[in-house]
């Protein structure tokens, strides 16, 4: 009783994870980092390491496989686009949580990263506690976003409008009032198809993968500025 069983993850003891608790897959090419996150969280009760990934491209079918609760996955080269890089994590485990953890504090890579689906940004600069703190808040904090970043990226995320042209801001606004493809048309007096290349592109934008996710995302990053974020400043 009390004893921990290791981690699944690869180049660490090889042994079997706890079957409860929140299941995490870190995705980190540097095995020092892995090793020293692994056993950061497999130090918490209810926490679960299930697997790790040395790169992005095995990490797809791992966490396709596992489903865990959370991928933590480390971003520090902005990679041609970073934000591809979470949609495809999100689209081989949608229930999943895609927490990143970066050295980068710009604003635009922040706001990228949320509307792609990142729903935990952490700042490379934060404390073992803040890490804990914000993976065990993000697992059961619905659609809320946490960030863990300096005071100056917060208020540059405020002041930014939103992504989307005046044309899709309608059409979502007109998806969150439940209307169909054909309705829109309709209302805004377009063909359906256009209706549909308007949802692409608002898809792609937000980094949604429904319509739900679609209205949940322009209203966390609308022009009103209010954002659903538990935001812990360093």
């Amino acid at each position: 009783m009390g004893t921990k069983s290791p981690s699944l993850a690869h180049g660490w003891n090889g042994g079997f994870p706890r079957p409860a608790g929140i299941r995490i897959v870190i995705v980190d090419e540097h095995t020092l980092l892995r090793e020293v996150l692994g056993e950061v969280l497999l130090a918490e009760d209810d926490f679960c390491v299930v697997a790790d990934s040395a790169d992005f491209e095995s990490s797809v079918a791992l966490i396709a496989r596992t489903r865990p609760d959370i991928v933590l996955i480390d971003i520090d080269k902005p990679h041609g686009s970073p934000g591809g890089v979470v949609r495809r994590l999100r689209e081989a485990s949608p229930r999943s949580v895609v927490a990143v953890l970066s050295m980068y504090d710009d604003a635009r890579i922040v706001q990228e990263m949320i509307r792609a689906g990142v729903r935990c940004y952490l700042h490379k600069g934060i404390t073992r506690r803040d890490l804990v703190a914000s993976l065990r808040s993000v697992a059961g904090a619905g659609e809320q976003v946490t960030l863990t970043v300096p005071h100056g990226t917060i208020a540059n995320l405020d002041a930014d409008t939103g992504p989307l042209s005046r044309r899709e801001k309608e059409v979502i606004t007109l998806v969150a009032a439940a209307m169909s493809n054909r309705q829109i048309a309709t209302h805004l007096s377009v063909t359906e198809g256009t209706v549909k290349r308007h949802l692409r592109n608002i898809f792609h934008k937000l980094g949604a993968v429904s319509r739900i996710d679609a209205v949940n995302k322009y209203k966390a990053l609308g022009e009103s500025a209010t954002y659903p974020w538990s935001a812990a400043r360093v």
